[in-house]
């Protein structure tokens, strides 16, 4: 049994070859991800070169033909980069589909990745062409035998309770995306999709009608879902002209949450949504706008053993969250929202100066409280140069922020807190409270220099706020209870 599906093609005579061995004239090896039953219908296709991939070409495009030559799909170079498709099924407010900005030719190293446009069929033999303006330097693939592949003969079941997600191909899925898609819509059943250890680099999105989903992977570190969205590429900056196609749907702020819920890696718009043992990286460099890593907005969602990793607004929660055993890293406002977000027992990492929550909830339901969490920071980030929460209190009135038992490195600034205007007349509303801090070592923090207008808890108010029923109205989202 293959784990993937190989052909080498030699620079100038496109040959087929064993799966595994090397072309003598040390031409690109083009594969899909697949096995004997055949390949997944969401497979990505992989040219490797013997050297460092030639970069991408202007011109020219990549084709994905049906063994009867009809066309499925074509990738063309010149709008690679910031190319569209519409992924999970994505729709505006409005109800019109939403296509999101995506790479669909993606060069790492050696290697360009081929994201096609959509699922391929079941049961079809396809062949890949490439043109040679595509990488420039490389005479391409024009022969329809030389690259060859056949998807699986079925779907999973009509109603799927376990999916499984492999990037070699041996699970029902090759991309996590894949496994939601195939959720019914208005999913009433427990459906848990769990991803094999790898790299899956994609958006993924989790439309409002597929609720009570799992997504399990094998351990942080070891499934790593990455991708660089963000601002520039699908939220207010890219889409500031956009038409109704481009409205968020489940808009909590009318004017603000006009276009920013595409721009997650991994964003859901259901409730009751689970997300385990993992890591999400939105790949943004630092300084290349705002880029959730995790955006949900919707009612009981649960974050466990996971690590979020971005610059700008990490962990973005509208509705009622619940994160626990976790990793958190980012510099500004790296948790926020407009949700009832409770977190315990996490580390939240600092990698520069800047705010670790902002919280935009309003008088109807609580903000963010933290407990039992460890404030980190990377190397060289500056003593005093992180504030706990800021919010703007001209605008949010009832922002809150709770830290409670919490162990603080020394770049945790003594002010503590920041609101706008500087003003604790204008945040007579707000609560930014503080029970228990100690540094790392667990000894006490002086917190004698803390904003005027945030306060301490009493030992009797830390112990209502540390339970998580309590914070979320009584909803309880330890595992387990659903």
């Amino acid at each position: 049994m293959k784990a993937t599906i190989t052909v080498l093609v030699a620079a100038t005579a496109l040959a087929l070859c064993p799966p595994g061995t090397a072309s003598a004239a040390g031409g690109p090896r083009l594969s899909v991800p697949g096995q004997g039953r055949g390949t997944c219908v969401d497979a990505p296709l992989k040219i490797t070169f013997p050297g460092a991939a030639p970069g991408l070409g202007s011109s020219g495009a990549i084709e994905i033909r049906r063994a009867d030559g009809s066309l499925a799909d074509r990738i063309e170079a010149a709008v690679a980069r910031a190319d569209r498709k519409n992924i999970g099924s994505a729709i505006s407010d409005t109800g019109l589909p939403h296509d999101f900005s995506y790479e669909s030719i993606m060069i790492d190293g050696d290697s360009a990745t081929v994201h096609p446009h959509h699922q391929l069929e079941y049961g079809q033999e396809y062949y890949v062409t490439v043109d040679p303006g595509v990488f420039p330097g490389w005479d391409g693939v024009r022969d329809h035998g030389s690259w060859r592949f056949t998807t699986r003969k079925r779907p999973v079941r009509d109603d799927p309770r376990h999916l499984t997600v492999s990037a070699s191909g041996t699970g029902d899925f090759c991309t996590v995306q894949g496994a939601v898609d195939a959720v019914p819509t208005g999913n009433r059943r427990p459906v848990t999709i769990d991803v094999k250890a790898g790299v899956y680099t994609e958006i993924v999105y989790v439309r409002e009608d597929r609720p009570h989903v799992t997504v399990r992977g094998a351990g942080a570190g070891r499934t790593v879902i990455r991708y660089p969205n963000n601002d520039l590429r699908n939220g207010d900056k890219a889409l500031s002209d956009g038409g109704p196609a481009d409205v968020c749907p489940r808009r909590v702020l009318e004017t603000s949450d006009l276009h920013n819920c595409w721009r997650a890696s991994f964003g859901v718009d259901a409730a009751d949504f689970r997300l385990s043992d993992l890591t999400l990286h939105n790949t943004t460099p630092d300084g290349g706008s705002q880029a959730e890593a995790f955006r949900g907005n919707n009612e009981r969602i649960v974050l466990e053993r996971v690590d979020l990793r971005s610059n700008q607004d990490t962990l973005r929660l509208q509705g009622k969250g619940f994160v626990t055993d976790s990793r958190i890293s980012g510099d500004t406002d790296f948790v926020w929202g407009t949700g009832t977000v409770f977190i315990q027992d996490s580390v939240l990492e600092s990698t520069d100066a800047g705010y670790i929550s902002q919280s935009r909830n309003d008088a109807t339901r609580p903000g963010a409280v933290f407990v039992r969490t460890r404030l980190t920071r990377a190397p060289g980030v500056p003593d005093g140069s992180v504030v706990l929460s800021r919010s703007a209190v001209w605008r949010f009135t009832h922002s809150q922020a709770v830290f409670i038992d919490t162990a603080m490195d020394a770049h945790i600034a003594p002010v503590g807190w920041q609101i706008d205007p500087n003003d604790c007349a204008q945040a007579r509303s707000a609560s930014f409270w503080e029970y228990g801090s100690t540094d790392l070592e667990g000894r006490p923090v002086d917190t004698s220099r803390r904003l005027p207008c945030s306060r301490l808890l009493t030992a009797a108010e830390a112990e209502r706020w540390s339970d998580p029923a309590f914070v979320l109205g009584g909803w309880d989202p330890e595992p387990g209870h659903r």
